[in-house]
């Protein structure tokens, strides 16, 4: 029975599950500014060390469609904690490669891993909670989890100026090993034994079909899928878009993932403030208003000036803060459906939202990477299409 109904939140279950979701992205976001010395160490080229990030990616992707599912039928905590050794090992692999094949094949390992804190997490919010005090949560969590995407690339960007690319693994090592010992110690199981699904093929199959072919469920997370491109392709792009277009050093990461921040902790924490008190179709719409503001704005400041500071990142911070707005609601009208099968649902949103991820690392970034007015009209084609997405979701009830 949800936390709402009988038992109060579990202490501090917030910041644990913002940290259990921002392990995959911060896996992601701490090395981009070690690409170059990754290339020169281990004589890669540029493509071969962007294709680490697909390497990752794909696992990632494929993966969290089984993570849920597991999670369901054996707990929750038990999943959790397997997962993370995997991951501290995997990334302390990554940290000895001497060549770039070995560093594709760590990486994976690390992407089939990583995926777990984002799915469970997701699966344990509906444990606990239902209607407002779940998008409330879904907003903490956000909130929390904005950090990571601004912290990683500068922790990542003095640890490469002061010890190179092998500093930024062993690091990784450290925090995972960490957070481990944190949900080993305080992470609640909040999944009963009487509440445990099959993992019987038959089951697992009707289950998979039942989800993967709702239009409600595919349209919810296709809009959260295209909605986080809009922004994600500027972090696949950040070495380039930041050294390249903006004649930035490796330290300076902070000039793009600082105003996305600052984007999604206002975004969350408004989305937190109008749960309850706007529907979600409301909430919806503002969110997709900004969005289409920032996206229009990028565009004609691309247009009318040369790329340098602040213009050319200022408009990120308009689009995360709408990104933001809507991703608890999002999030929940995929996942309200299946009470009986919600870590499944979750595995099901985090992969697809994954493998468009992937597809986006491996042959959209490079795509859009040219100039930043090429990347302005990636984040505004990608909002089109997840502003289309969530239209027709909500047609679709």
């Amino acid at each position: 029975m949800p936390a709402t109904r009988s038992t109060p939140p579990p202490r501090g279950i917030a910041l644990l599950l913002a940290a259990l979701s921002s392990l995959g992205p911060f896996a992601i976001d701490t090395y981009l500014p070690s690409f170059h010395d990754i290339g020169a160490s281990l004589s890669a080229t540029p493509i071969e060390v962007q294709q680490t990030l697909t390497a990752y990616l794909l696992p990632f992707a494929l993966m969290t469609l089984w993570h849920g599912a597991i999670a369901d039928a054996l707990g929750r905590r038990r999943v959790i904690l397997v997962a993370l050794a995997l991951f501290a090992l995997a990334t302390a692999g990554c940290a000895l490669a001497t060549r770039i094949e070995v560093l594709w094949l760590l990486r994976a390992l690390q992407g089939m891993t990583a995926g777990a804190g984002v799915v469970v997490s997701r699966a344990i919010v509906r444990d606990l909670y239902d209607g407002a005090p779940a998008q409330r949560l879904m907003a903490q969590i956000s909130m929390m989890f904005a950090l990571a995407p601004a912290v990683a690339p500068v922790v990542g960007g003095w640890l490469q100026a002061w010890f190179g690319w092998r500093a930024v693994f062993i690091f990784l090592v450290l925090l995972t090993v960490l957070l481990w010992l944190v949900c080993w110690r305080l992470l609640p199981e909040t999944l009963p034994p009487e509440r445990r699904q099959s993992l019987r093929p038959a089951y697992l199959w009707q289950s998979y079909r039942s989800v993967l072919s709702s239009p409600r469920f595919l349209a919810a997370t296709a809009a959260l899928s295209f909605n986080f491109l809009g922004f994600f392709v500027y972090v696949l792009s950040a070495p380039v878009f930041l050294m390249r277009h903006l004649q930035l050093p490796e330290t300076a990461f902070f000039w793009l993932f600082g105003p996305a921040m600052g984007g999604l902790v206002v975004g969350s924490w408004l989305s937190g403030r109008l749960a309850g008190r706007v529907s979600t179709t409301g909430t919806l719409q503002r969110s997709y208003l900004l969005m289409a503001a920032a996206a229009a704005i990028n565009i004609g400041l691309c247009l009318a000036l040369p790329p340098a500071l602040p213009w050319s990142v200022a408009p990120i911070f308009l689009y995360t803060l709408g990104m933001a707005l809507a991703m608890p609601s999002l999030t929940l009208l995929a996942l309200d459906p299946y009470p009986e099968k919600r870590g499944l649902a979750a595995s099901c949103q985090t992969f697809l939202q994954s493998g468009f991820n992937a597809v986006a690392a491996g042959v959209l970034a490079p795509l859009l990477w040219g100039s930043t007015l090429t990347l302005a009209a990636g984040m505004a084609g990608f909002m089109l299409l997840g502003g289309c997405a969530a239209w027709a979701q909500r047609r679709l009830e």
